[in-house]
């Protein structure tokens, strides 16, 4: 008898790109384009600028998934990009789920990109990066803050393997670069004081703009000297500012992370599927 044939186990698959332009002293829609699971939702916002609320249809992902987004802001557009909900990622059984980010910021542009917390599963696999090209006079707010299982729970991610690339640029220079690879006995990995001293939760917080020598003593305010800090760099005479939070778990987290992000977008909250 003829041997069975093989099939593959279904996949989530998904792209997304967006880009927005000024018109009549506002931020307009210029091209969209959305394929598979990835879904893209533009609320009313009732001023001049343009939030996107981004959606993946399959629910969480996991071994073999893979996400593709894509956004460019024209010359003075204000974009706010965030997520419906949390990222769940799952447990893989084979494969590494893959999430790539790339955006582009024109001159006098402002960009936030805003998701929500992703949530690591024992072993859950995932690989994501994050591309910027940032031009002359624009502004970037990024912000990834990651859960390692749902303490609330009783979950925790033992064991697996998570992956995060940053490239930054700014009029084509580098202006930040990162990479975080957490793989193997998470658990015992991040209890070492050097890595997360045992704490669950930790977001990463970039920003550049006019205005980030200004912004150093009240981040640290904010931040307490608790959980977390916060530096001030200058390559190749641009400026930008890092912030490293640690916490407890996902609501200590964003205690600390939500007072930030209204201070860098000059007072506006947080979008408000984050309340949702």
């Amino acid at each position: 008898m003829a041997e069975a044939a093989i099939i593959a186990p279904q996949r989530a698959w998904g792209k997304g790109r967006l880009v927005a332009k000024p018109f009549a002293g506002r931020t307009r829609l210029a091209e969209f384009y959305q394929e598979g699971c990835a879904k893209i939702r533009l609320p009313d916002t009732f001023d001049a600028t343009m939030e996107a609320v981004l959606i993946n249809s399959s629910g969480g992902l996991t071994g073999g998934d893979h996400m593709e987004w894509s956004f460019s802001a024209g010359e003075g557009t204000h974009l706010t990009l965030t997520t419906q909900a949390c990222e769940k990622i799952y447990k893989a059984s084979t494969g590494t789920a893959a999430v790539k980010a790339q955006i582009s910021v024109g001159a006098g542009a402002t960009v936030h990109w805003l998701p929500q917390e992703t949530i690591l599963f024992d072993r859950a696999s995932l690989s994501r990066r994050l591309d910027v090209d940032i031009t002359e006079g624009a502004e970037f707010l990024a912000v990834e803050a990651v859960l390692l299982g749902r303490k609330a729970m009783g979950e925790a991610m033992r064991a697996g393997l998570f992956q995060d690339c940053w490239r930054i640029r700014k009029n084509g220079v580098l202006l930040h670069a990162e990479n975080l690879r957490l793989s193997g006995d998470i658990a015992e990995l991040t209890h070492e004081a050097a890595v997360l001293g045992g704490q669950v939760a930790f977001a990463t917080l970039f920003y550049t703009g006019a205005d980030c020598e200004q912004q150093v003593d009240k981040l640290r305010s904010l931040i307490g000297g608790i959980g977390g800090g916060v530096s001030h760099y200058q390559v190749a005479g641009e400026e930008k500012l890092i912030a490293r939070l640690v916490a407890p778990d996902g609501f200590a987290l964003r205690k600390i992370l939500i007072p930030i992000i209204s201070h860098l977008r000059k007072g506006a909250s947080v979008p408000k599927v984050w309340n949702l």
